[in-house]
């Protein structure tokens, strides 16, 4: 199930034959209620703690996805200084630097009546590597510039697909030890090329010296007498760059194929942002938090399409644990499959509809589970890029709207249902949309 690609659909199909706890394995149970995110994931006085599965999580785990509690900690409390609104204020300037090159891009493209039929997926991804590469490594990846995925962010896309392989191998006793022979050579070579351009980039950002505001010189600052080995920093700066720009560019992409899937909802967010701004550059952080209907189709996007669709496994200790008042017997897997739990209709009214009205208080949906809405995860391993995350989403999609009419072409009609999910949507069918630039 978890090697094909799409196990997001079959366990959307367990839960809603089986209910809101499924055995999917022999030792592994899947949860879609609400008040299973605290009882996995979550860390309460007095109650064990169920850590993460140990293919994710061990002593070799040198960034702060895979680290042991203590060494996650002490990476999370460098690295937090890097996510606070006002750091993202700060930053906003740079932010805007390369969504201005995005839109420069596409409005190059889409010169003339007729517009033009671009891959938008690509290009959110070529503007959030290009300023989440500035953020980690000190400058830029050039995607926008050349209009290509640099070869740094190829390594990344071939490294994550091994990880898909590592724990699709790992539920299963015994497979593990055949790793190196179901790795072909060719992604396995990739794998070690990805940390050897990580440690150069790294390198190269350390010879300037200066201090910025960038995750590096957070990684560095000594803040709190705690510190990183050169090893833990240059994986931390490849885990960043990957979940700053690709989770976020996914996510995009959703939201944009949603919108455009749905004329009412295209018409309203179109006139709220056109409306709102009298100019352009006053599009900002600030101004686009006060946008409620941008800010409800940015939630109602991320419950249809989380950019981590499936579940981030824990495991319960060995004596066992109780969850949702059962016990369940000691290194039993369990977890939390996002899109599942979304998208179950005892959670959502009308569940599988994209209606951003249900986030404006519309009576129709009051009886909705939103305390079982955390794309972010919760606990003390949620992701600590939450607000960099909203400020990008909100930033680009703005712009956009802002700028361009925009259509699905034919081809790209059905772009959703066609996605493949492992670790993250493996997004290998492109999504072709007409844009064209607003009269006026």
């Amino acid at each position: 199930m978890f090697y094909s690609g799409k196990s997001h659909e079959r366990l959307l199909q367990l839960h809603d034959q089986y209910g809101s706890v499924v055995r999917i394995g022999p030792n592994e149970l899947s949860y879609t209620t609400p008040e299973a995110w605290d009882a996995i994931m979550g860390r309460t006085r007095g109650r064990m703690e169920n850590p993460k599965a140990p293919w994710y999580c061990s002593p070799d785990n040198h960034d702060i996805v895979g680290a042991l509690p203590d060494d996650h900690a002490r990476m999370r409390r460098l690295l937090s200084q890097c996510f606070s609104t006002g750091t993202l204020l700060q930053q906003q300037p740079l932010f805007k630097r390369h969504v201005d090159l995005l839109i420069q891009r596409l409005r190059e493209k889409a010169e003339g009546s007729g517009g033009a039929c671009v891959d938008i997926g690509a290009w959110y991804n070529y503007c959030l590597f290009d300023m989440i590469g500035h953020l980690s490594f000190g400058e830029p990846f050039g995607c926008l510039l050349e209009s290509a995925m640099h070869p740094w962010i190829k390594l990344i896309f071939a490294n994550i697909r091994i990880i898909a392989i590592k724990v699709a191998l790992n539920r299963f006793p015994l497979l593990p030890t055949l790793l190196p022979w179901l790795v072909p050579p060719k992604l396995r070579q990739l794998a070690d090329d990805l940390k050897r351009v990580s440690r150069e980039k790294v390198a190269k950002r350390l010879e300037l010296h200066n201090p910025r505001p960038d995750f590096i010189q957070a990684m560095v600052s000594g803040k709190e007498g705690l510190s990183l080995t050169r090893e833990e920093l240059e994986n931390n700066a490849t885990i960043l760059a990957i979940a700053g720009s690709e989770t976020t560019a996914t996510a995009l992409t959703g939201a944009t194929y949603l919108i455009a899937q749905n004329p009412r909802v295209l018409a309203r967010i179109t006139h709220e942002v056109r409306s709102s701004f009298a100019e352009e550059d006053l599009i900002d952080m600030p101004g686009t938090v006060k946008l409620s209907y941008l800010n409800a189709v940015i939630e109602e996007s991320l419950r249809i399409f989380p950019p981590g669709p499936n579940s981030q496994p824990r495991i319960t200790p060995p004596g066992g644990n109780v969850i949702l008042g059962q016990h369940i017997p000691g290194n039993t897997v369990i977890g939390i499959p996002q899109r599942s739990m979304f998208l179950s209709e005892t959670n959502f009214r009308r569940a599988r509809e994209f209606i951003p009205e249900r986030w404006l208080g519309d009576a129709e949906f009051s009886g909705d589970r939103r305390d079982c809405f955390h794309p972010f995860s919760v606990g003390p391993r949620d992701c600590i890029g939450r607000n960099l995350a909203y400020a990008e989403f909100r930033m680009i999609l703005a712009r956009m709207v802002w700028n361009f009419d925009f259509a699905i072409a034919e081809s790209s009609r059905n772009w959703m249902q066609e996605q493949r999910s492992y670790l993250l949507w493996d997004k290998t069918t492109p999504f072709s949309m007409h844009i064209r630039i607003r009269p006026g």
